[in-house]
């Protein structure tokens, strides 16, 4: 490779890495926004003011959309929700539907975030969410319940329940069309922030397993304490 092609591509990459459109190294790097809000106390009205920039999209109750265009965030654990509001503010995670609605300017700075998201995190979740098509008993579903097992199990728990100090999502209760869609971006390098271990984990899945699998976590029980009474219940907090 001559020496101006070189120094081109390196002019480009450092372009990229400053744009925030590279990969990004920073899944569990310290310090920054993230920990700065995590040391905060919240308060819980403030929460529910900040909440609503929020339910333009993921509605009052945190339930997001089944056609998994929004996430469920109801119920997620706060430092998850904290790390990936702050991974999209600092171009580390790709998102311009939401990137201007986490800005600074549209709901405040970390102890806004740190209130916002304790308030999410005690949001009962949805009874009903959007679900893959082969129900419990089915080849698929047996597939995807022996593929979650063999590699989700270690970071996600056995009932998908995440790891709130590792920052290891909540998935039980999670839109199925939308867990597919990260899926499938994780795997193939589109979403720059994943963690590198799950990286590795999924990279052989084809198509049909990670279908399979996402069918089977759509399908975890979430426990009854968490959801809310029925799929036509509404936040109280804004009737």
């Amino acid at each position: 490779m001559n020496k101006r092609l070189m120094a081109s591509m390196l002019t480009i990459t450092a372009a990229m890495l400053a744009s925030g459109s590279a990969f990004s190294n920073e899944w569990m790097s310290k310090g920054g926004e993230r920990d700065e809000t995590l040391k905060l106390k919240p308060n819980h009205e403030d929460g529910i003011e900040v909440f609503e920039v929020c339910a333009a999209c993921h509605l009052t109750e945190g339930w997001g959309t089944k056609d998994g265009t929004f996430p469920q965030i109801a119920g997620q654990h706060q430092t998850v929700l904290v790390k990936q509001l702050t991974d999209i503010r600092e171009g580390h995670r790709d998102n311009p539907t939401m990137y201007p609605f986490a800005k600074p300017e549209s709901i405040g700075g970390p102890q806004a975030m740190e209130d916002v998201t304790y308030y999410i995190s005690t949001l009962k979740m949805n009874p009903d969410n959007g679900k893959g098509e082969w129900a419990e008993g089915t080849p698929e579903y047996e597939h995807g319940k022996q593929l979650f097992k063999d590699n989700c199990v270690k970071c996600h728990g056995d009932k998908g329940q995440g790891n709130a100090k590792k920052f290891y999502p909540r998935i039980q209760g999670q839109h199925y069309k939308y867990m597919v869609r990260q899926f499938e971006w994780i795997r193939d390098g589109k979403r720059r922030n994943a963690n590198p271990d799950m990286v590795k984990q999924i990279k052989e899945f084809s198509n049909e397993d990670m279908k399979h699998v996402i069918n089977y976590v759509s399908r975890i029980p979430v426990p009854k304490e968490d959801l809310a009474p029925s799929k036509d219940y509404v936040n109280p907090d804004y009737d």
